[in-house]
């Protein structure tokens, strides 16, 4: 046996070489992507009780490797020497496509050549609040599978738990497999995972940046559950992307200055603020050719966007968010949230069932996947700093083995 396989060349099935290549993050070289993510070859993992090694041939570009390399708001390599690496090495990726090369003794649902998807959560099944009925993505053992885990998806080898692992529906190629998992499963559990708030037919949905990844799968399963998509875009290349994915119109962000913190309300800028949001909230009437508020606010921006997501919100309705990407720090006005009812839910990732419904779609054509680049493995770092730079479309994938 060979101590390494070269990037494309493949062992014999179930033959695990000790060494492979790996996109990583180390310590002392946080920084943009290009800056602080390097292909090197480290140790393959060993296989526990009840888990499944895969042989990567693609895998998808996320925020989660963005950060790890940023080093915040986590320092994702003190974290590694915690649990034992000494060197602190990050192996990251949270979407992944590939070929089951190895199980664990008590895997049971899953064979050595299956061809599989791996979904981006993880959890401890035997998890006291699990076993009392929460939904695994709210149990204290929650972690971002290649983020606040190693051994993800940018690398030869990469080691899931044996629920992660999705049959690879054969009408989708390596790199579409490989590119949409946590994008789509997080839009999906945001739109039809929080009831009542789920989307229905003639329901009006604002979605944020939605030209990107999130945003392109909000789109199009916000058309396919007849709902009403407007989406907030930059350029009007971003804006011919999300109208052939079946938004009925779009909003040009940079004609508003309004983002960002909310202003103290006794702050003259706060009326600068005001006058921003109802400006935007005419523009919204506009595209949607009605005068009604979005029932359902399709958040991930965070910071710069949440007050005047709130604002514009229809009473009643709900503003739901999964990340933060211009910032942290989320500021309301809560005159807005108490009196029209307004319900701010979090929302972290999908679940297995609603991963599965998000593949099934995919594998089924109804769903496009939107992977509009490819890079391979050595280029793991200009791929995220387009991600990082917002200068793609849709979902960005990334070929391991698959060369």
């Amino acid at each position: 046996m060979k101590r390494r396989y070269d990037l494309g060349e493949q062992p014999p099935l179930g033959t695990i070489p000790p060494r492979m290549l790996a996109a990583v993050v180390r310590p002392g070289r946080f920084g943009p992507p290009r800056e602080s993510l390097a292909v090197e070859e480290v140790d393959t993992p060993t296989v526990g009780p009840e888990q499944v090694l895969v042989w990567v041939m693609a895998a998808g570009v996320n925020y989660n490797m963005v950060w790890a390399g940023r080093g915040q708001p986590v320092d994702v390599t003190a974290a590694r020497r915690r649990e034992g690496n000494p060197e602190g090495l990050h192996i990251g990726g949270s979407d992944a496509a590939g070929i089951v090369w190895a199980v664990g003794e008590r895997v049971t649902g899953t064979r050595v050549g299956d061809e599989v998807i791996v979904t981006g959560a993880q959890w401890d099944e035997r998890a006291t609040d699990i076993r009392l009925g929460a939904d695994p993505t709210t149990s204290r053992t929650m972690r971002a599978w290649g983020y606040e885990t190693s051994f993800g998806g940018l690398a030869q080898f990469a080691l899931a738990d044996e629920y992660q692992v999705h049959p690879k529906p054969a009408t989708l190629g390596w790199a579409d497999a490989g590119c949409f998992g946590v994008s789509a499963g997080t839009a999906y559990r945001q739109l039809f995972g929080w009831p009542p708030h789920q989307v229905r037919p003639g329901d009006p949905v604002l979605i944020w940046g939605g030209a990107g990844g999130l945003g392109s799968m909000a789109i199009q399963l916000t058309h396919r559950a007849g709902g009403t998509a407007i989406a907030v875009v930059s350029d009007p290349r971003r804006a011919e992307h999300c109208l052939k994915l079946g938004a009925r119109a779009v909003i040009d962000r940079s004609r508003f200055s309004h983002w960002g913190r909310l202003p103290d309300t006794g702050d003259p800028a706060f009326r600068g603020w005001q006058l921003g949001v109802r400006a935007f909230q005419r523009a919204w009437w506009a595209a949607l050719g009605e005068r009604r508020d979005p029932r359902i606010v399709f958040e991930h921006p965070g910071q710069g966007t949440l007050p005047t997501s709130v604002a514009c919100c229809e009473p009643g309705g709900m503003v739901v968010l999964c990340g933060a990407t211009s910032g942290y720090n989320g500021d309301v006005d809560l005159r807005y949230l108490w009196m029209r009812q307004i319900r701010m839910q979090g929302s972290h990732v999908a679940n297995t069932r609603q991963f599965r419904s998000v593949i099934e779609l995919a594998g089924r054509g109804l769903l496009d996947v939107c992977r509009t680049q490819t890079f391979p493995l050595a280029e793991a770092g200009e791929a995220h700093q387009v991600l990082h730079d917002g200068t793609g479309l849709g979902n960005l994938a990334i070929t391991v083995n698959a060369i």
